[in-house]
């Protein structure tokens, strides 16, 4: 028996399952980025009607939902070596090297919470690690994200132009060394701390600034972790 579409358009295009529909979505998002993906264009990739997608999800923003986990399908959790600060930095590092390894990952996944089976999987095996390594329940659900929103943030920062001219075509290295310079013109009574500072604030790689970053959050989570330990045993009777 025929389902009817919550848009009236008529039954479905025959064969055409919701992953086939990802799949097309995902070779959209690769060739035109976010901004030119469309309904339209993931219909045309699949060579029918847009209005036969409707009958496996009812927008865009569902298309999005499926494609936030299905971005995470070749995802990889880092192998259970080493304490539990190692574990998280080379989580934060392996999410960050995959999204940026997708065109527009990171615009797809920031923000959004598509619970799928690909990323299930990988927020349980954090979610274990933290546990394991003696963080609350609470603290270890704000880690998970935490974590998420620093790497998605900073990958949005590093893929968006730093100014015109790296927009135009420049290099993100001639960019930054342009906006050095300017840096360094300025006067000096009125921006002494902008002039001195002009080569730290416009030289640091963004593998650099990636590692400082991350290596100050982890060492707030080590502080988290102390003092919740600090609680936990002076609730503790003294044998």
């Amino acid at each position: 028996m025929a389902v009817e579409s919550s848009t009236g358009d008529g039954p479905s295009h025959p064969g055409l399952t919701r992953q086939a529909l990802v799949q097309a979505a995902l070779r959209v998002l690769e060739r035109e980025g976010i901004n030119g993906l469309s309904m339209r264009k993931v219909a045309a990739e699949l060579g029918v009607k847009a209005a036969s997608l409707y009958w496996h999800v009812r927008n865009k923003e569902e298309l999005l939902d499926l494609l936030t986990d299905e971005l995470m399908a070749d995802a990889e959790a880092p192998p259970r070596e080493g304490d539990w600060r190692e574990q998280l930095r080379e989580y934060c590092v392996r999410y960050r090297r995959h999204l940026l390894g997708k065109r527009d990952a990171a615009k797809v996944v920031a923000g959004r919470l598509a619970p799928g089976p690909h990323l299930l999987r990988l927020m349980e095996d954090q979610l274990g690690r933290l546990r394991q390594a003696g963080f609350s329940d609470a603290d270890a659900a704000m880690i998970n994200y935490l974590l998420g929103a620093f790497v998605q943030g900073f990958v949005l920062q590093e893929q968006g132009p730093i100014s015109a001219s790296e927009a135009m075509g420049a290099s993100r290295r001639e960019a930054a060394t342009a906006a050095g310079e300017q840096l360094r013109r300025l006067p000096q009574d009125s921006f002494p701390s902008l002039v001195a500072l002009a080569d730290d604030l416009t030289g640091p790689s963004m593998e650099a600034r990636f590692s400082f970053g991350l290596e100050r959050l982890l060492d707030g989570l080590s502080t988290l972790l102390e003092q919740g330990s600090d609680v936990r045993s002076e609730a503790t009777p003294h044998e």
